[in-house]
């Protein structure tokens, strides 16, 4: 917990918020020490270390929320946490170096990055096999599902492009050109819109999923930090797309930004190198991985405030909340 909030003797409100959020348990991949450190929701405190592949990553949940998929990269394949055991069950085919994916709503098919190979590998994850590859730009990362399946977002790195690619036709329909070093691309619950971050550009790019064009670029000034230490990765946007969170890399700031404003609201003081953004499941609070102090912050998203500081393991990466 932030020793300032200790010194102003705010531990009893800071306990009474952070009890207030429906139980979860959070699981963040570290991806020095090869490590899922799982995450009690309601002490907030780690309660265990689970060994994984080399180089975990990218993290999601099975559709059931009883398996937890991760990105091992430097294994080249992707992994099966069974939640119940906590041990690894299953390896799943990706292609070289899967760093990020994304899951399809109906929870059999996943969308692997390859930052290798400049390729989208499409897994089907019952069978265990990759059911097709679909050419992209150079350094793949961000992939973004829209909410009924149709279409995926991939971000290219080096090309600087969001490329949106028809899910059923599997090939890209279209390519979209944003700032510098894109790296996330995240959907609105509604569809209407995705949004993309670029990390050396500093900017948030807001698309029009239909028009598939830019209706907004988000950038971000925080006092005190110079703007090439301004670089946005993760995103979390509100359900009823009021609020989006923005993980600002080595500013160590999470923006809060009104989501139909497109104003930024309050930088939250979080971690160093904060990287990727999840919400519980009522989105009481956003957790965030913060690659350099080696914790998790917990935001409080009524208050949007910071109420702890959890210690996790090396470089932790992704993070995801389970029910």
């Amino acid at each position: 917990m932030p020793n300032g909030l200790i010194a102003c003797g705010l531990l009893p409100a800071v306990l009474l918020v952070a009890g207030s959020a429906v139980a979860d348990t959070i699981y963040v991949s570290n991806e020095k020490d090869n490590t899922i450190t799982v995450i009690d929701g309601a002490s907030l405190a780690p309660v265990k270390t689970i060994p994984v592949g080399e180089r975990p990553r990218g993290i999601t949940l099975s559709k059931d929320a009883k398996s937890l998929y991760i990105c091992a990269s430097d294994s080249d394949h992707i992994e099966v946490l069974d939640l119940n055991s906590d041990k690894v069950v299953r390896t799943l085919p990706s292609g070289p170096d899967p760093e990020y994916f994304a899951l399809d709503p109906g929870g059999k098919l996943l969308y692997v990055a390859n930052e290798d190979n400049n390729l989208v590998t499409i897994v089907d994850a019952g069978r265990g096999e990759v059911v097709t590859e679909i050419p992209v730009g150079i350094e793949p990362e961000g992939m973004g599902v829209s909410p009924d399946g149709k279409y995926l977002v991939n971000t290219s790195e080096t090309t600087n492009m969001a490329h949106v690619i028809d899910t059923a036709k599997r090939q890209v329909v279209a390519n979209i050109l944003v700032d510098s070093r894109p790296r996330r691309a995240v959907w609105t619950a509604d569809g209407a819109q995705f949004w993309v971050s670029a990390e050396i550009g500093g900017t948030v790019s807001v698309i029009d999923a239909a028009k598939r064009e830019i209706v907004k670029r988000i950038t971000f000034a925080v006092p005190g930090v110079p703007s090439e230490a301004i670089q946005p990765v993760g995103i979390a946007i509100t359900r009823d797309r009021k609020l989006a969170f923005v993980a600002l890399g080595p500013a160590n700031r999470v923006a809060v930004v009104d989501a139909q404003s497109y104003e930024v609201l309050k930088y939250l003081l979080v971690g160093q190198r904060v990287w990727s953004l999840a919400f519980n499941s009522d989105q009481s609070r956003v957790y965030t991985t913060n690659g350099v102090s080696n914790d998790v912050s917990v935001i409080d998203v009524e208050s949007r405030k910071v109420i702890k500081s959890v210690p996790v393991g090396q470089a932790p990466w992704g993070v995801v909340s389970r029910p």
